[in-house]
């Protein structure tokens, strides 16, 4: 199966942090579903994790490309 290549750069961006605010959501869902403390860490540190990604994601797109340098 092929990927759908997207014309518009910007809208594949804006698709990529959609999805990505997407995982964020069923991570935080997760965090409350289990016990294990170890286990709600880590769906905690990635939702972290991810919206840092999303946030990058809308710097570039914003033009603030200082973030994509480190």
């Amino acid at each position: 199966m092929r990927a759908q290549v997207m014309p518009n750069p910007i809208q594949h961006v804006l698709d990529i942090r959609q999805r990505i605010l997407g995982v964020v959501q069923q991570a935080r869902a997760s965090v409350n579903e289990v016990g294990e403390p170890r286990a709600q860490a880590l769906f905690e540190t990635t939702a972290e994790t991810l919206k840092g990604l999303a946030k990058a994601y809308e710097d570039y797109n914003a033009g603030a490309e200082d973030v994509w340098r480190y």
